[in-house]
């Protein structure tokens, strides 16, 4: 039965194919066309770029990042996607976990990877320990604290800011006095500001926060692995990064930890916080920190960008992260003396409160800081940027971390910018 049945089906697709043939056929094929068109429902046609491969050019990345990515980390991006609840899923966040607590210094258990950039972590962090009403006090020496006060205000606290132009630096006193008045929830620093090229000193604030029972928040997207940094010795409650700068790994991810003062803040609340993405309740569980026996779904984590910073912080592993810091501290030195070599003068005057990841410099008297940044890119392939928010025609930034960290790609930086040197246009003061 069913071969008699497979034998007239056959036959039919044959009858149909010699008719397709057909002369017939050929002269009703446009009439067929033009009938499939006018019952289609699709009235936007595909966009001719869609129909071109993709195409992205190579360029040295030398800004604040993101940075080049080694070719290591890019094939572990690109193994084969498997389910973000499978168990080969689980161990593979498990080892993040473990590398982040290595690069972060600590033995916190609440360690995780957030699924977005480091504003992501930034937002989880005050989302999860500020609730609304609360005091926040936000030191701001560039952009990133600016932004923190911004997140810490549209969720409803009370922020009190502290305020330096770019590249100037907080005291332990000024901090003291700040919380002896304003009696914060929490404390904002940025340890990397890539904004105006400061590495902040951060020991003893620690002690300062716990005195006056406060959280102590650190941001170190642009300094981790290129700068040193203590979690668990220098106090610190919650601390966030990236994965684009010194990890090298692409943006996308964005490791966070809090300590036990920390969880004790967040999963304590009256109220729920302000994100369901960012609700530490979940994402603790997904992380397999809660203590639970089974994972729940809460929303599908990239996973090839796991894959990639998984990557990133086992070459960290690999390498130390005291040879990471020493080889960030040489580099960072070699590219000084080249700059003044030049006639550049460096933004930040104090050798030891400069970020080793990010140089700043400032503009070059008589010069447009976009003709030459543009004529860089033109000419050599290569990224620098301007000032990012309050330090925008401050500053111009060289940024040489993680894979990019070598004299070589110094020596072609300051290249570059002699070269621009030569070839823009000064202005007659």
């Amino acid at each position: 039965m069913q071969r008699a049945l497979f034998s007239r089906s056959a036959l039919l697709a044959q009858q149909a194919a010699a008719a397709l043939d057909s002369p017939l056929a050929a002269r009703s094929a446009p009439l067929l066309q033009r009938l499939e068109r006018s019952m289609s429902s699709v009235t936007i046609p595909p966009p001719a770029c869609m129909l071109r491969p993709l195409e992205a050019p190579l360029r040295y990345l030398f800004g604040p990042g993101p940075s080049n990515v080694p070719p290591r980390v890019l094939a572990a991006g690109g193994r084969p996607i498997i389910g973000h609840l499978h168990p080969e899923m689980y161990e593979i966040m498990n080892d993040i976990k473990k590398g982040i607590q290595y690069a972060f210094q600590t033995e916190n258990n609440m360690t995780i990877s957030m699924s977005g950039s480091g504003h992501a972590a930034m937002e989880c962090a005050v989302f999860n320990t500020v609730e609304p009403g609360e005091s926040v006090l936000v030191a701001i020496n560039g952009i990133w604290g600016e932004r923190v006060a911004e997140i810490a205000e549209r969720m409803g606290a009370n922020v009190h800011r502290m305020v330096k132009t770019p590249g100037g630096y907080f005291t332990n006193k000024e901090i003291e006095q700040a919380m002896q008045k304003h009696k914060p929830v929490l404390f904002f620093l940025t340890h990397g500001e890539s904004s105006a090229g400061l590495c902040h000193p951060i020991d003893g604030i620690g002690d300062i926060c716990r005195k006056h029972d406060c959280l102590f928040l650190v941001d170190t997207v642009a300094s981790l692995g290129a700068a040193p940094i203590f979690m668990d010795k220098q106090n610190i409650d919650i601390l966030y990064t990236g994965s684009q700068k010194a990890l090298n790994a692409p943006p996308g991810t964005a490791p966070i930890s809090f300590n036990d003062r920390a969880c004790h803040k967040m999963f304590n609340r009256k109220t729920k916080p302000v994100s369901y993405l960012f609700d530490m309740t979940h994402l603790s569980n997904y992380w397999g920190c809660d203590g639970k026996p089974a994972r729940a779904y809460h929303h599908t984590g990239p996973v090839s960008g796991f894959f990639a910073l998984r990557e990133s912080l086992a070459i960290l592993a690999e390498r130390g992260l005291e040879e990471s810091w020493r080889k960030h501290k040489e580099v960072a030195a070699y590219l000084y003396r080249g700059l003044e070599d030049l006639g550049i003068k460096l933004f930040i005057p104090e050798r030891d409160l400069r970020l080793p990841s990010v140089t700043t410099i400032a503009i070059p008297e008589g010069y447009d800081w976009r003709e030459m940044l543009a004529y860089i890119m033109k000419h050599h392939q290569m990224e620098m940027t301007g000032g990012l928010g309050p330090s925008i025609g401050m500053v111009m930034r060289i940024g040489l971390m993680g894979y990019n960290c070598e004299k070589s790609n110094a020596d072609m930086a300051l290249h570059a910018l002699a070269d621009a040197l030569k070839n823009c246009r000064k202005s007659k003061a």
